[in-house]
């Protein structure tokens, strides 16, 4: 697997994962991304990225530094920290241990930076499979929160020990 920049030649890709059931479930009530406006800019505090295994896109990762999006969707944070978003785009590529392989990319190019102390994620709070993903990777929950109209359960994984 590899991770590589996404570009304005994934848009249609991206919305058509964005009409699937699973990544609909996953996503909750807030609206999925304006894609051409999205693609189209590269602030520094955001990546998205694309999986690929064997050349064939599989699903989407988007980073930010939370402290530096523009929207504060996390509110108030310090500096040292990413949140990751990830999701398989083919419901016929899930359970295939790529979501544990996305994240393993995404939290070593996290980690890569020596600034970056922890890393947060929010799935849905009824998204108990996604939930127990996470903890399988080592994520602690932090707590629920509700954000904008989604109930989440915000969990944080620290830099590993050296």
């Amino acid at each position: 697997m590899r991770l590589r920049k996404a570009t304005l030649a994934d848009l249609e890709l991206l919305q058509y994962w964005d009409t699937k059931p699973h990544v609909l479930e996953a996503g909750g009530d807030d609206d999925w991304y304006d894609w051409p406006v999205e693609l189209a800019q590269d602030p520094p505090w955001r990546a998205f990225l694309i999986a690929e295994v064997e050349d064939r896109p599989i699903g989407m990762i988007e980073i930010i530094d939370p402290a530096e999006e523009e929207t504060q969707y996390w509110g108030e944070v310090g500096p040292g920290l990413r949140a990751i978003d990830i999701w398989i785009g083919e419901e016929a590529d899930l359970g295939r241990g790529f979501g544990t392989q996305m994240m393993t990319l995404a939290l070593e190019r996290c980690f890569d930076d020596p600034s970056v102390t922890a890393i947060l994620i929010d799935p849905l709070m009824r998204n108990v499979r996604a939930r127990r993903f996470y903890e399988r990777l080592g994520f602690r929950p932090v707590g629920p929160r509700v954000f904008e109209k989604d109930e989440c359960m915000v969990y944080r994984l620290e830099r590993p020990a050296a």
